[in-house]
């Protein structure tokens, strides 16, 4: 990154992925209460997850280490599309 920033909050991406954890809890408000413990609990672990290994991979001062949480957020926004897949798959049954 060529831009300094001071703090997590002060990245674009880091406010992105926010945005995504408050639209992903407010959107499994709706779900079923039989998928508290299941999808809806996945589908939130996932979006905090991504903004957690960023703001974590700002607070590491070596590249190796900032890449390993950098690709870990990575990781929990494939996972959380993949989540999003079976939500549009199954969307009949949320309506």
């Amino acid at each position: 990154m060529s831009k300094k920033y001071r703090s997590f909050e002060d990245m674009p991406i880091w406010d992105k992925s926010q945005k995504l954890v408050l639209n992903a809890y407010r959107y499994t408000k709706s779900f079923p209460k039989e998928e508290a413990y299941n999808l809806t609990s996945q589908i939130r672990r996932s979006a905090v997850s991504i903004t957690a290994n960023i703001a974590e991979a700002f607070g590491r001062y070596h590249y190796s280490d900032k890449n390993k949480f950098y690709y870990n957020a990575r990781g929990s926004l494939e996972e959380f599309k993949s989540q999003l897949l079976i939500i549009i798959t199954h969307e009949h049954s949320y309506s």
